[in-house]
């Protein structure tokens, strides 16, 4: 079992949404890119709820995200894992991301997501007890991941549709 690395954040001084995956698996990792698993459905939601075709090279993708003021990070900066499965991390190796420096450069971030129950467990007991904030809020979301299942397409599509609630109409389209 090897340490594994996650990537820097996407993200603009003017964010205002962060959303928190765990670590990016085994295909992300190979080819330096956040959710890029084909099956994963990353891409098509924020696609759909940003109105980009979410095929579009992933270059134009983060700038959709920036342009929309979404941040996207993980929560951990390092860990040892077997397989791609946030379930086969090794507990004892996890290291997270510093995340007070990251608010401390991000102010307007308000709202933090996390994409399935592995970032959110991962974040509240590795970074939230260090953080000072009562302003953000905080809400998990089903993994877009192929290994989450049990909610299909238009569910998981449904339930992030909370992203983009309330935000301006420039950088939320669809809703």
């Amino acid at each position: 079992m090897s340490s594994i690395h996650s990537f820097p954040p996407i993200a603009s001084t003017d964010a205002q949404v962060l959303i928190l995956g765990s670590m990016p698996g085994r295909e992300s990792l190979r080819v330096a890119q956040y959710y890029a698993h084909p099956r994963n459905a990353f891409w098509p939601i924020i696609g759909e709820l940003l109105g980009f075709d979410p095929a579009q090279p992933y270059p134009m993708r983060c700038r959709q995200l920036v342009e929309a003021d979404i941040a996207l990070w993980d929560v951990l900066a390092s860990c040892r894992r077997s397989s791609s499965l946030d379930a086969d991390i090794d507990a004892a190796s996890v290291a997270a991301n510093d995340f007070g420096a990251f608010f401390r450069s991000h102010p307007h971030i308000r709202r933090v997501y996390f994409n399935g129950a592995m970032a959110e467990q991962s974040f509240r007991k590795h970074v939230l007890p260090g953080l000072a904030d009562p302003t953000l809020q905080y809400q998990r979301l089903p993994s877009t991941s192929p290994a989450h299942a049990a909610l299909s397409y238009p569910q998981k599509l449904a339930a992030w549709r909370v992203v983009v609630a309330g935000m301006p109409c420039s950088s939320a389209v669809a809703r």
